[in-house]
């Protein structure tokens, strides 16, 4: 560890929660340089939907650059770029009965969502944009300023503003429609909230501590902004790409966003690529006048392309539905015998277990990753421990994820963190 330690900067954050050297990955499972495996609950944050090295994927990247195909390209025209935007038109597009423009933004996350507030607020003429209590939409200043969190916020050196928070489903309990409170600001002239040029939502508050928002109050939430003319945005970036079954998560309430950002899993690879879906009317951009200059990523075009063959039938989603239901019945379970007060959710393949003790998420993955298995935290005070493992892992090797769980958290609750020899000769025969 001693040269990340010299000469990396003190930023660097998940290798402190999983300190190993990692060499190599295949599938659900990641490998040290000393041999050790781990099973892998985290799926770089969600960025491996397909898991790690899927070899269909691979064998297209791998054919593109033996053949000397163009990496780089800025915005102008590839084949690689032509063939993913036809591709993702036959495959997620059409099927759905969705129509978007396809702007291509720097190739991360927060790219993307500072291109759909740019262009929000461009079309409407109006500068506020509407986020919500515990969301996470990214590290750049005008993502910073819809996200919730205290500390990312603060991190910002500068005054955040032309935005708002209002309260998340769910967020002052079960019985209370937070979208009532947003509708009467909007309605009320005295209420001292400018008309948004958008709000900004994620489905599942990945980040937040695995939110999830319903099916109602999505629908609300279309409603209104349809009603005040506000562009609504859903970041799709951590929870799109089936993380929740279906390819887009809004597609459970049946409702059509303005504009959608994706990101991390849309490469399939673990390549850099972004993507904003913008409805026609709302594609009101002079030329060049948003770019970057990693708009032409077309490795990450190629092994996009080759990931929709995943989507090509609904063999995914239904696995992905089937084994949520697992986790789900595993987690409730687990709670209900060693945490009755804690809090299960979640959706597809996310989920989380929230608990009152703030520390004990902490310290289960800790436990978790002393008997192989790389999980992370989630929530405010990383009070949630989050279950997001790759969509393609094997019904073994999940239920086997789980018991580690089970095991870590009733050891964790003993006062007996570590893992005892014979976890760790069960664990290296998984392996």
């Amino acid at each position: 560890m001693n040269t990340f330690e010299q000469f990396e900067s003190e930023v660097r954050g998940y290798c402190r929660s999983f300190p190993a050297v990692f060499s190599s990955a295949k599938g659900a499972w990641m490998t040290d340089i000393a041999g050790e495996r781990y099973l892998d609950f985290f799926a770089g944050a969600g960025v491996l939907n397909y898991g790690h090295n899927p070899d269909k994927i691979k064998q297209a990247l791998l054919g593109y650059l033996m053949r000397d195909g163009i990496t780089h390209t800025l915005d102008m025209y590839s084949q690689a770029k032509q063939r993913f935007i036809e591709r993702f038109n036959e495959v997620i597009l059409q099927p759905r009965g969705l129509h978007y423009k396809f702007q291509f933004p720097g190739p991360t996350g927060t790219n993307a969502v500072e291109a759909a507030l740019k262009l929000a607020r461009k079309v409407t003429g109006r500068e506020q944009v509407v986020g919500f209590t515990n969301a996470f939409h990214g590290m750049t200043l005008g993502a910073l300023a819809v996200t919730g969190n205290s500390f990312k916020r603060a991190g910002a050196g500068v005054p955040l503003g032309h935005s708002a928070s209002v309260p998340f489903d769910g967020y002052l309990g079960q019985d209370v429609d937070t979208l009532t409170y947003f509708e009467a600001m909007l309605h009320d002239s005295g209420s001292g909230m400018d008309k948004p040029a958008a709000v900004i939502v994620e489905t599942v508050q990945a980040e937040g501590g695995v939110n999830v928002a319903s099916v109602e109050w999505l629908q609300r939430l279309r409603r209104i902004t349809s009603e005040h003319g506000i562009v609504l945005i859903v970041d799709d970036i951590q929870v799109g790409c089936g993380r929740t079954g279906a390819f887009f998560s809004f597609e459970e309430a049946g409702i059509v966003p303005d504009i959608v950002t994706l990101s991390k899993s849309l490469s399939g690879y673990g390549l850099p690529l972004a993507l904003v879906l913008i409805k026609p009317e709302l594609d009101q951009w002079a030329p060049g006048e948003h770019n970057g200059t990693f708009r032409g990523h077309c490795p990450a075009f190629v092994t996009a392309t080759a990931a929709l063959t995943f989507w090509e039938d609904e063999r995914l989603q239904q696995a992905v539905v089937r084994k949520g239901q697992t986790v789900q019945r595993r987690l409730e379970k687990m709670a209900k015998k060693l945490v009755p007060d804690a809090r299960v959710r979640g959706r597809g393949l996310i989920w989380g277990i929230e608990f009152n003790d703030t520390a004990l998420a902490t310290r289960v993955s800790q436990a978790c990753f002393a008997r192989g298995l790389i999980i992370e935290t989630a929530g405010i005070d990383d009070q949630v421990l989050k279950i997001l493992p790759s969509l393609t892992i094997s019904e073994d090797e999940l239920k086997h994820g789980l018991d580690v769980i089970e095991a870590s958290l009733s050891a964790v609750l003993d006062g007996t963190d570590g893992a005892t020899d014979e976890e760790a000769r069960t664990l290296a025969e998984v392996a």
